[in-house]
């Protein structure tokens, strides 16, 4: 008996089970939208500022 054809067909190994909300590609990191130092300073600056107030 061929044991192998047997069953469902499997399922692809290296598919991700869901989408990621910041995946590359998306509309919300697209591709080739490299954030500026500046924006990276802002965004460390408002993150210190919310910590200090807590």
């Amino acid at each position: 008996m061929d044991y192998s054809k047997s069953g469902g067909q499997k399922s692809a190994k290296n598919a991700p089970k869901h989408r990621e909300h910041n995946a590359k590609g998306s509309s919300g990191n697209p591709f080739g939208a490299k954030p500026t130092k500046a924006d990276l300073i802002a965004r460390m600056k408002a993150a210190a500022e919310a910590k200090k107030k807590d």
